[in-house]
């Protein structure tokens, strides 16, 4: 939208002291911040910026905002912004806003972070050193939320290092703590780290709490929630680089152990921004990640070099697990594990993306993934990295003199790219409804967030872009499909006073609607407090069930639609949680036992080094077995097909139904083969 009085872009220039080539996330941009900062029933905006000034645009009504920033303290500043959540840190009822820096290489004082206490005039006064929150490191972002349920708000930090990775050499030190990291200190401020709010101060517990606070950890997106319904908080970090993802399950005793690898199969290989959210409303929290995979065949080939076998498996051998240039949907499958079906749903590639948003673009109960693309010098576009980069370079060399710093990156292309907004159509389906929704400028975005800015009952989009104006698209869907909606403003208690963590129920049918109140969402950004869920073109639902921040559960039966009910902790009426929530759904058809079978072990066999256009390894595709009596004795036994120098195993059963391997030397004298196919039967008719 024109003409909303928001003017705001987030202008950035190479210099000789900072640039594309010495400060690696130079183009990552900055996000978006959307809250009532004087609670008057409207959402107001805040934007972070690089090199201008961050701005606060205050909501007068009817989609029209004044530029406030200098009266309320955000005027010119050196800090390179990143960044930004609010929260009621000091938990008076008002929002705070918490700013995150980087940049400034040469400078760790300008790095801290900024905690912009909540004046109530309009007006904010920096106080992240009171709060011990003015972190050094160079930040992405943070996140709020009570990971001990002791009823205060903690801090999640994820700080992201300058140093080139590859200058690591692939080195897993997931463990080692930054500071213990043998290099300068200017490439040190990196890594997880996870703050203990002790009666309004906040005291780094990373080490004791299980989080990885490594320099490995190039950070981009921190996303926070119940993962698996226990009630406690979860921690997902999306990392850039060879670094894999994190997923910190909540232990429930004040510390975290990093699951992922026994909860995913795969992550995206240079993950960026990541949400929380249930696609397909059966009440588990499903994950979604975003990746630099271009979605054509042209940019496919212009951008990217995909990683050769070789570094594929020197990943794995150092334990950073598969990793994959794609976006991922992790889809909850309830036992603790996930399964991606980004493929499958068709949201697997779009482009060089940051923010992604799932939120219910047009009301009809379901979730839409919304994503920021582009990136304003391609520094690993093909093309320049092959011809122009060699030409400079020869040159170089020729003349001996070196090329000037902006000749160099004039040289690279930067290309406008289109945002993605894909429609959820049901049954795991999803639509790029994008360009027909209204999504129609290329731009360079990256933070990105959804609010109801003028209260009509759908959520409008606010995008940060790097050297172009910010992008304010307000939602028509009620207007165009009358679709209806329920919103909830939750008020917590007096250590938490927005509720945080809380959750909201709708029970639809054999649907349950979940939201969770959960602000700092996507890439560097912040979403509104206030609740709106869609609700298609339903006349009514079956109830609505609240969690409080607490786990205690309050119920409200049939309640209204098209209406926004604001709930206060104290006043309603509550219930302990019920333990049916908590649950782990168990399998009722088949029960896993434990057998004496021994592991298998595959030979390392590459076809790729023998036959270079095969898509995929046929030489892995696991043992083949067979089921048969071989001893007579009226018990199925078990043959396993074995590999080249691990040959093939039997397993005769016995009456207790147990299994115990039989030594055969005819099935030594296969030790060099690989058994491909397996069968069991009477070759010689004697029964």
């Amino acid at each position: 939208m024109d003409n909303t009085g928001i003017r705001f872009s987030n202008t950035v220039h190479d210099t000789k002291e900072l640039n594309i080539l010495n400060y690696r996330n130079f183009y990552n941009g900055g996000g978006v911040a959307i809250g009532d900062i004087n609670n008057d029933g409207l959402a107001d905006v805040f934007f972070t910026a690089n090199q201008g000034s961050n701005k606060l645009y205050l909501n007068k009504g009817n989609f029209k905002f004044e530029d406030i920033s200098d009266k309320a303290g955000f005027r010119d500043k050196k800090q390179w912004s990143t960044g930004v959540v609010m929260a009621d840190i000091n938990n008076d009822g008002w929002l705070d806003i918490y700013v995150c820096n980087a940049g400034s290489m040469d400078n760790p004082s300008l790095r801290k972070n900024q905690l912009f206490i909540n004046n109530h005039d309009l007006t904010f006064t920096e106080s992240a050193a009171q709060y011990g929150l003015d972190d050094p490191g160079y930040t992405t972002q943070v996140s709020f939320f009570d990971y001990d349920l002791d009823g205060d708000l903690d801090c999640f930090i994820i700080d992201n290092s300058p140093i080139s990775p590859n200058s690591l050499n692939y080195a897993n030190q997931r463990d080692l703590p930054d500071a213990d990291w043998p290099v300068a200190a200017v490439w040190k401020g990196g890594g997880d780290h996870l703050l203990r709010n002790d009666n309004g101060h906040f005291t780094e517990v990373t080490k004791q709490a299980g989080i990885h606070g490594s320099l490995i950890s190039f950070g981009l997106g921190v996303t926070v929630g119940d993962v698996n319904n226990d009630g406690y908080p979860d921690v997902y970090v999306s990392n850039d680089y060879f670094e894999r993802d994190y997923l910190y399950i909540n232990q429930k005793n004040g510390t975290f152990k990093d699951e992922l690898e026994q909860c995913m199969q795969h992550t995206s290989l240079a993950s960026m921004g990541a949400d929380f959210g249930d696609i397909n409303n059966d009440g588990y929290t499903d994950i979604f990640t975003t990746d630099m995979l271009p979605g054509d065949d042209y940019r496919m080939k212009t951008t990217l070099s995909f990683e050769d076998i070789n570094v594929y498996r020197l990943k794995q051998q150092n334990g950073f697990y598969h990793q994959y240039f794609q976006n991922t949907l992790q889809l909850n499958k309830k036992n603790g594990t996930f399964a991606d079906v980004a493929n499958y749903t068709g949201v697997s590639a779009t482009d060089w993306s940051w923010g992604g948003l799932m939120f219910d673009a047009d009301n009809d109960g379901l979730l839409d993934i919304y994503v920021c693309n582009g990136i304003y010098h391609d520094l690993i576009n093909q093309d320049f990295l092959d011809f122009s980069a060699n030409d400079i370079m020869e040159k170089m060399i020729a003349t001996g003199k070196k090329e000037d710093l902006q000749v160099i990156i004039d040289k690279m292309p930067s290309i406008h790219v289109l945002n993605k907004l894909y429609q959820n159509k049901g049954n795991l389906s999803f639509k790029d409804a994008g360009v027909g929704w209204g999504i129609t400028q290329p731009s360079f975005s990256n933070g990105a967030a959804y609010g109801d800015l003028d209260n009509d009952g759908d959520l409008d989009l606010v995008i940060n872009n790097v050297n172009q104006p910010a992008f304010i698209y307000r939602n028509n869907s009620r207007e165009v499909n009358h679709n209806s909606y329920i919103g909830v403003s939750l008020e917590g208690d007096e250590k938490n006073k927005y509720a945080v963590g809380g959750t909201i129920k709708i029970y639809r049918g054999a649907q349950v609607l979940t939201r969770e109140v959960m602000p700092g969402r996507g890439f560097q950004s912040s979403m509104d407090y206030k609740v709106i869920i869609g609700l298609g073109n339903a006349t009514k639902i079956d109830s609505m069930i609240i969690q409080w921040p607490d786990r205690s559960i309050s119920k409200y039966f049939h309640p209204a639609i098209n209406k926004v009910y604001k709930l206060k902790e104290s006043e309603e009426k509550r219930y302990p949680p019920s333990p049916l929530q908590n649950a782990a759904v168990s399998n009722t058809v088949f029960d896993s036992v434990k057998t004496s079978f021994e592991k298998h072990t595959e030979d390392d066999y590459v076809e790729f080094f023998y036959e270079r256009n095969i898509p995929r390894m046929h030489a892995r595709e696991g043992p083949k077995a067979a089921v048969g009596d071989v001893d007579g004795d009226g018990l199925d036994d078990v043959f396993i097909g074995g590999t080249a120098g691990h040959p093939g195993q039997l397993y005769l059963q016995k009456k207790d139904g147990s299994f115990q391997k039989k030594e055969e030397k005819s099935i030594e004298q296969f030790i060099d083969f690989e058994d491909v196919a397996v069968l069991l039967f009477d070759c010689d008719k004697d029964g």
